[in-house]
């Protein structure tokens, strides 16, 4: 990860905690990281959880892998470094998000273990929540909604992971989709089930 560069810089506190930002809420402020191949449900399951959240009258945004690429990683490519420093800053984000007492939820494919262990570290127990939207690849290449595993496939895009780029699956996840078989409303159900079991509705009050 990126080391300091900037000197003679001060970490000011401020006189409203996250804790008195989330009773506002009536939240806690936690990330939801979902994490899958291309095609395997991520942000659609992500967008569905931020649709009964916001139901319930909770404060939610959503970080997704395309959207961030038009603004703030827009000058990052798909090398393994490119990649990691997208996540690097996508971490720094939603922590900021979450520390506003903001549930977060990302839909990165974030394939490796080690960056997504960095956002983990950065939020600490209980307020990061690593979601594996688990499918095949035969799956996901047969969905394919963007076409690009096709590319992929031909050669037009390099470095696409589960084909010519690596995707290192999580080892102790809080939650695993089995979106082969689960339908997005029953996801969305099973991810709401884990908040309510971390008490993150009524997190703030």
């Amino acid at each position: 990860m990126k080391k300091q560069k900037a000197t003679n810089v001060t970490w000011h506190e401020h006189k409203i905690s996250r804790e008195e930002r989330e009773r506002l809420l009536g939240q806690k402020g936690v990330v939801l990281w979902f994490t899958g191949l291309s095609g395997s449900g991520k942000s659609t399951v992500a967008n569905e959880v931020a649709y009964l959240l916001h139901q319930r009258e909770k404060l939610t945004y959503i970080l997704d892998g395309d959207n961030i690429r038009h603004g703030l990683n827009k000058d990052l490519g798909f090398s393994p470094e490119d990649r990691s420093e997208n996540i690097r800053r996508i971490s720094e984000v939603a922590n900021l998000l979450a520390d506003a007492g903001v549930i977060t939820l990302t839909a990165f494919i974030s394939p490796y273990r080690e960056d997504r262990n960095f956002c983990r570290s950065l939020l600490g127990e209980g307020r990061f929540m690593e979601i594996y939207t688990k499918a095949s690849l035969d799956t996901c290449e047969h969905r394919d909604p963007k076409g690009l595993y096709r590319k992929a496939r031909s050669g037009e895009i390099k470095n696409f992971t589960g084909i010519d780029a690596p995707y290192e699956e999580p080892e102790e996840p809080e939650l695993v989709l089995d979106t082969d078989c689960q339908t997005v409303e029953e996801s969305a159900r099973a991810v709401m089930d884990r908040l309510r079991e971390w008490n993150v509705l009524e997190g703030g009050r």
